[in-house]
């Protein structure tokens, strides 16, 4: 069931959304045409930026359908070789024109018409940043009780090495003002599982005021399982990034203009697409 609701102020700006997908054609083109549509109604200049991971299947040709009929708003890019979400978010972010930045996952389990609070609490707090919740009090979501157990854990640790003000840092909906990712990017190491706990500790530790938001959260298909190893990686990236920011102090530079080693990809265009069904 879609739900559209108008921001509640005139924004001052454009507003970039970027959507990462791995592996997504099944169901990418009818999610991008949703997204559109919300956006619409929100009464404000946007863009759509789909990032395709280095998919291996027709991720990024279903994709590039929507710019038959809405070139304006929707734009392609991709890479060959899977770089992981971290990498994609950055890589759409390079090619955004937009002063406010949307992290939206392609699955659409996190419903874009939840944006207007967003910018509502981006305003009234004065804040840099507003991340997407599953913690957050106000909070509607149902999954299963391993990662309940994992997500608690991990903001044990969260907690505990960096004193962030969140409850949460994994959801896949956030809201940046772009003059923070414009500073902390060029100083972010990590393109996958780490990478939100690196962007949010270094912005954190540079002064931007961060806060959470509420989400409703609809699972529009069956979760993988978390294997052992991916949390195992994810603790060791962790502590790697606590040694990078209290002990190394490597994030008080910036290492260049963009991530550090990240792939851009390449914008995919209307001449791309097939003639035949894809």
């Amino acid at each position: 069931m879609t739900r559209h609701n108008v921001l509640p102020y005139a924004l001052d700006g454009m507003v970039s959304v970027i959507m990462p997908a791995f592996n997504e054609s099944a169901h990418i083109l009818g999610n991008l045409k949703e997204v559109v549509a919300t956006l619409g109604t929100f009464g404000c200049d946007y863009e759509v930026i789909l990032v395709d991971d280095g998919s291996s299947d027709n991720t990024y040709l279903q994709a590039a359908k929507i710019l038959v009929d809405h070139p304006e708003f929707v734009r392609i890019v991709r890479y060959d070789v899977n770089q992981g979400k971290g990498n994609a978010l950055m890589a759409g972010c390079s090619h955004a024109k937009g002063d406010y930045l949307v992290f939206l996952d392609a699955d659409m389990d996190l419903h874009p018409s939840q944006l207007p609070r967003f910018f509502h609490i981006m305003r009234s707090s004065g804040a840099h940043a507003v991340i997407g919740s599953k913690r957050h009090p106000e909070s509607n979501v149902n999954y299963p009780w391993h990662r309940q157990i994992y997500s608690v854990g991990y903001y044990a640790l969260v907690r505990l090495l960096f004193g962030l003000p969140l409850r949460d840092t994994q959801t896949g909906l956030k809201l940046f003002r772009r003059e923070l990712l414009d500073d902390v990017f060029p100083r972010v190491l990590a393109k996958r599982f780490a990478f939100d706990i690196e962007l949010l500790s270094i912005a954190h530790s540079l002064g931007y005021r961060i806060v959470d938001a509420p989400v409703r959260l609809e699972f529009q298909r069956p979760m993988g399982r978390i294997t052992m190893r991916q949390v195992w990686v994810l603790a060791l990236d962790t502590l790697a990034i606590f040694y990078r920011l209290r002990l190394r102090r490597y994030y008080d530079r910036k290492h260049g203009s963009f991530g550090v080693g990240a792939e851009r990809g390449r914008e995919v265009t209307l001449a791309e697409i097939p003639s035949e069904p894809v």
